[in-house]
C-alpha cells in the first residue's frame, strides 16, 4: 500500500502537468484585467452599453522595442474574435469606444520562464476612450499571458492581450436580456 501511495505521488505531478497542458491547448492564452481607474459611473457600473463600435487606437511602446513588431498586427483580428465569442456586436458605425495603450512589459520564454515554468506575457497600460469627447473612461493593465508550453509564442500573447481587452469591455457592458 505504501508503495502505491509513493508511486502515485510521483506520477501525480506529471499527470497534473499533462492535464494543465491539455486544458491550456483548448482555452488558449489568458486575458487578465487589472483595473486602475474602473470604467464606471456613479449610477452605472456597466456604462459601455451605449457603445456600438469598438476601435483599436494607437498602441505605443514604453519598453524600447523589446517585443516583436508583429504582435500588434495580430491583435485586431483576435480582438474581433474575442468580442464575437462574448456576443458583443462590433457594428461598423455608431458611438465609438477607442481602446488605446502603451506596452509596459513583454516577457518571452527566457530566464523567468524557465524558473517559474512556461511563462510568457505582454502587459499593456490600456485606456478606454470615448471617441466623440476624447474623455478617458477607464484605465487598466491588460495582460496577455501564457503558462503552458502549448500556448507559447507571439500569436498566443496577441490572443491573450485581445482577450483581456474584450474581457474588460464585457465586465462593463450590460448583460444580455434573457427571453
Amino acid at each position: 500500500m505504501l508503495t502505491l501511495l509513493v508511486g502515485v505521488s510521483f506520477l501525480a505531478p506529471g499527470c497534473m502537468t499533462a492535464a494543465k497542458e491539455a486544458y491550456g491547448g483548448v482555452t488558449g492564452a489568458d486575458g487578465i484585467v487589472a483595473e486602475i481607474q474602473p470604467a464606471v459611473e456613479a449610477d452605472n457600473d456597466r456604462p459601455l452599453g451605449r457603445y456600438t463600435h469598438f476601435e483599436i487606437g494607437k498602441v505605443t511602446d514604453d519598453i524600447s522595442g523589446k517585443y516583436p513588431d508583429q504582435i500588434l498586427d495580430m491583435v485586431p483580428d483576435q480582438f474581433e474574435k474575442q468580442l464575437a465569442k462574448k456576443k458583443i456586436v462590433n457594428a461598423p458605425t455608431g458611438k465609438t469606444l477607442i481602446i488605446r495603450g502603451t506596452i509596459i512589459h513583454y516577457e518571452d520564454e527566457g530566464m523567468l520562464g524557465m524558473v517559474l515554468g512556461p511563462l510568457e506575457e505582454i502587459i499593456c497600460r490600456t485606456e478606454l476612450v470615448d471617441k466623440d469627447t476624447g474623455k478617458v473612461i477607464g484605465v487598466a493593465n491588460c495582460i496577455g499571458r501564457t503558462t503552458e508550453r502549448v500556448n507559447k509564442g507571439v500569436a498566443k500573447k496577441a490572443e491573450g492581450l485581445a482577450k483581456a481587452w474584450a474581457n474588460w469591455i464585457e465586465m462593463r457592458y450590460p448583460k444580455p436580456q434573457k427571453d
